[in-house]
C-alpha cells in the first residue's frame, strides 16, 4: 500500500462513512484511509466503548439506559491522534487500552442499544462532522448519523475471517482464548446489533459493500481509494 496521500481538490470536505459488523476491518481501515486523504478520523465505535468503560467504573449497569444516556450526554469524549495512533479520552482520562478489553467488549451491544445513549453519541458525532473532510465509521454511520454523506461502504466479512482477526488481536494483548471462542462472540453481538430496536446494524440502500474476506489491511485501503476515486470523478 502506497502511503503517498491523496491530494484532489474534489475529494476535500467530503463525509466518508464506513459500517459494518464487529470484525470487518472498520477500524484500522477508516483510520489508514483517513491518513491517505488528509481527512479527520472518527471512531463512533470507540465512543461508545469509551461509555462502557467509564459505566463499569462508576458502576452503573449496562441496562440502565437513562443513567448511560445522562452520561452519554454529559460527559466529555474526545479523540486526539499522535502519528498513526487515535488516542480516546472520556472525561479527560486516556483509555485508549482499556476499552478493548473483553470485559467492555461484553457489555457494549448493551449499553450502545439504548435509545437515548444513541441520541447523545449522534448529536456528538455530527457535531464532530460539521466541517467535512472526514472518515466516520461504526455501524449506524451510513444510516443514522451521516444520511447525506458523500460515499457510504459496508465492509463485511466471513464469520471465520473476523474471528480470526479478533483472535490475533486479544492474543497480542496478553489475553488468552480461542477462535471458537471469538465466532461464538461474535455471532452473539451480530445478533445482537442487528436486531436491536434503535439504530440496528443494516446495509444502506446507497452503500457499496466490499467484502473483506482474504484482503489485508493495506488491500481495503487500497481498493477503497479507488472506489472513492470512480464515485466522486
Amino acid at each position: 500500500m502506497s502511503d503517498i496521500k491523496i491530494n484532489l481538490p474534489r475529494l476535500k470536505g467530503k463525509v466518508i462513512c464506513l459500517d459494518g459488523p464487529a470484525g470487518s476491518g472498520k477500524s484500522t481501515t477508516a483510520k489508514l484511509l483517513a491518513a491517505r486523504l488528509g481527512y479527520v478520523y472518527l471512531d463512533t465505535g470507540a465512543m461508545y466503548r469509551a461509555l462502557t468503560h467509564f459505566a463499569m467504573k462508576s458502576n452503573i449497569e449496562p441496562s440502565d439506559g437513562d443513567k448511560l444516556a445522562a452520561v452519554a450526554d454529559k460527559v466529555p469524549i474526545e479523540f486526539e491522534t499522535d502519528a498513526d495512533i487515535n488516542r480516546v479520552f472520556i472525561n479527560g482520562e486516556n483509555v485508549t487500552e482499556e476499552i478493548r478489553t473483553p470485559e467492555v467488549t461484553a457489555l457494549v451491544s448493551e449499553v450502545s442499544a439504548h435509545k437515548g445513549v444513541r441520541e447523545a453519541m449522534v448529536k456528538k458525532q455530527r457535531e464532530m462532522g460539521k466541517k467535512g473532510s472526514i472518515v466516520a465509521e461504526g455501524r449506524d454511520t451510513t444510516t443514522v448519523v451521516f444520511p447525506e454523506a458523500d460515499v457510504k461502504i459496508y465492509l463485511s466479512a466471513s464469520v471465520k475471517e473476523r474471528a480470526s482477526r479478533r483472535l490475533l488481536d486479544v492474543t497480542k494483548m496478553g489475553i488468552s482464548t480461542t477462535l471458537e471462542e471469538q465466532m461464538d462472540d461474535i455471532n452473539r453481538r451480530d445478533n445482537y446489533d442487528s436486531n436491536r430496536e434503535h439504530s440496528p446494524l443494516k446495509k444502506d440502500p446507497g452503500a457499496f459493500t466490499v467484502d473483506t474476506t482474504g484482503m489485508t489491511i493495506e488491500g481495503q485501503v487500497d481498493f477503497i481509494i479507488s472506489l472513492i476515486r470512480k464515485i466522486l470523478k
